[in-house]
């Protein structure tokens, strides 16, 4: 079995690139993993999380969800105590099992979760608000009034990228933390 790769989370805002990101530590040569994917995975399985979204809210749309939870504060509780020990064994065991020296997780969650701590270094990715304005159509209000503030969030990381630039400036980014990391 080969050692235990080295990790990286990646977090940041809405908006902010993340995706984007952990797309340029692939391209690179890492493992990654999203999150977001999990629990998209987790909704769409017939497992504990999709009954129990069923029973809850009557449906595992998404959206309907969405609407309900960022409207209802002791909804997107219950539905975070659901989702985060799932997603956490699911990325744990990726990371077990991941063949590579690096593996990279997207979390958008990571410092709300509590999740820093289990990864070798932290990556926030940030942008300007007008430019995560332009890049995503979920609502801000509630959904980004309840995330650590990006600047709570540069100073706890490892490494910070400016989202502002070219994908060739993300790519030279990725190089430097990856030629770092070697």
């Amino acid at each position: 079995m080969s050692p235990r790769p080295v990790t990286l989370a990646i977090t940041g805002g809405i908006g902010a690139g993340k995706s984007e990101a952990l797309a340029a530590f692939a391209r690179h040569g890492a493992a990654t993993l999203s999150a977001d994917a999990v629990v998209h995975e987790l909704i769409a399985g017939d497992g504990e999380v999709r009954a129990a979204l069923e029973e809850r809210f009557g449906t595992t749309d998404r959206g309907e969800i969405g609407s309900v939870v960022f409207a209802e504060p002791d909804e997107l509780v219950w539905l975070e105590a659901l989702l985060h020990p799932h997603v956490r064994t699911v990325t744990d065991r990726w990371l077990d099992e991941v063949d590579a020296s690096v593996a990279v997780v997207e979390i958008p969650l990571l410092y709300e979760a509590g999740r820093d701590g289990d990864f070798d270094r932290v990556i926030v990715v940030t942008a300007p608000a007008e430019v995560r304005r332009g890049r995503s159509r979920v609502a801000r209000d509630s959904r980004e009034a309840r995330l650590l503030p990006d600047a709570d969030k540069v100073a706890r990381a490892d490494y910070v990228y400016e989202n502002v630039g070219s994908l060739d400036d993300l790519d030279r980014f990725v190089a430097s933390v990856l030629a770092e990391l070697a």
